[in-house]
């Protein structure tokens, strides 16, 4: 007599990336490395036995419309799991939507001070990367005057807050200007004159995706790029082939990730990542590693928990430690930590300078 088993169901797991809007430039990316993810975890079983099937959600529509896509997939029970890389207007409107019914991975680096129950964050915060940036370009270039540029959401603006807070006790730091545009601007031409106008030596840019890219052509157009550097910590690989070599010196960016990053782990992920897509991939970058990162933190947190209730998760994730394509990382109130380095721009390459904040011991 054969014995029949029955076949545990799959995870289902909505990913909400963004696929429009300015920040559609990194789609392409977070859904390999998304799909990349998957693959690797459902050929050594699944999670909690069970397979990993993603439901992709574009996270650059409306905020209140991606957390009614969410919600209509929890509420038809056709997915389990939230995560992905999208901006905090829209994280701020799912996290209610989930909480309580699902965990949810965010990945992309943010303001801080997220505290939702079963909201997992594994990107940078500005404690650990644009305030140690800032010090550095301080330190070694002796950039001390600075405009802050971003677009006009939460964000920007909680992060500017962030760094304000930082100058006021910081005596060779000094904020001179600072400007919000709205998500899509297009011609920053008004911005570009008041940056030149206020002497600065430095701009701190908060713009995502296609925002930045045309911001960092119009800043090279105008030459302020001759006597002003750009720090960004949103400036990725897809984002300098979009500004053009002509449109990238003087900038400087801050992440957990950079292809470029010389150790044996990122090595080997970008190694599985062009040997599954070919050399016609999305080009690899922080948001998509991000997206590989959200799956597999999921996935850790369950094996150690035996099961996928919040409650079990955040009891598991206080003693979680891994290694990943960042290096180790470890969970801390629910935040994934992780080493923080410096790039330079090299034409459309980034030239790893600096660690800035070290992994947990």
């Amino acid at each position: 007599m054969v014995s029949l088993v029955r076949r545990r169901p799959p995870l289902d797991v909505a990913l909400v990336v963004p696929r429009s809007g300015p920040a559609g430039i990194f789609g392409p990316s977070c859904e390999a490395c998304g799909t990349l993810a998957a693959d690797e975890l459902n050929d050594a079983g699944g999670v909690l036995g069970r397979e990993v099937r993603l439901r992709l959600v574009d996270g650059g529509q409306r905020p209140s419309l991606v957390a009614a896509q969410v919600g209509a997939l929890l509420d038809a029970g056709d997915v389990q799991a939230v995560t992905g890389w999208h901006i905090s207007a829209v994280r701020q409107e799912v996290a209610p939507v989930v909480a309580g019914r699902a965990p949810y991975v965010y990945t992309p680096l943010y303001e801080g001070g997220e505290r939702t129950p079963g909201l997992f964050l594994t990107g940078e915060t500005p404690d650990r990367q644009v305030l140690p940036a800032l010090h550095w370009l301080v330190r070694e270039l002796g950039v001390r005057r600075w405009c802050i540029v971003g677009d006009d959401y939460v964000w920007p603006r909680a992060s500017a807050r962030t760094t304000r807070e930082y100058v006021r006790t910081a005596p060779d730091v000094e904020i001179v200007d600072e400007m919000y545009v709205p998500l899509g601007t297009e011609d920053f031409a008004p911005v570009l004159d008041r940056v030149d106008r206020s002497g600065a030596t430095g701009v701190l840019m908060f713009l995502v995706g296609a925002d930045a890219v045309r911001f960092n052509r119009a800043f090279a157009a105008t030459g302020l790029d001759a006597h002003c550097v750009r720090l960004s910590p949103l400036m990725e690989e897809n984002m300098l082939l979009g500004t053009g070599p002509e449109g990238t010196a003087g900038l400087y960016a801050a992440a957990g990730f950079f292809e470029a990053l010389p150790s044996a782990a990122g090595l080997d992920f970008s190694l599985r990542y062009a040997a599954r897509f070919g050399v016609a991939a999305p080009m690899l970058n922080a948001p998509g590693e991000s997206c590989y990162e959200g799956l597999v933190l999921l996935a850790r947190l369950a094996a150690a928990a035996g099961e996928l209730s919040t409650p079990a998760l955040e009891a598991a994730g206080r003693s979680l430690v891994y290694e990943s394509p960042r290096g180790v990382v470890a969970l801390a109130d629910n935040h994934l930590l992780q080493s923080v380095h410096l790039a330079r721009a090299d034409g459309l390459d980034f030239d790893v300078l600096a660690r800035l904040a070290d992994a947990p011991a």
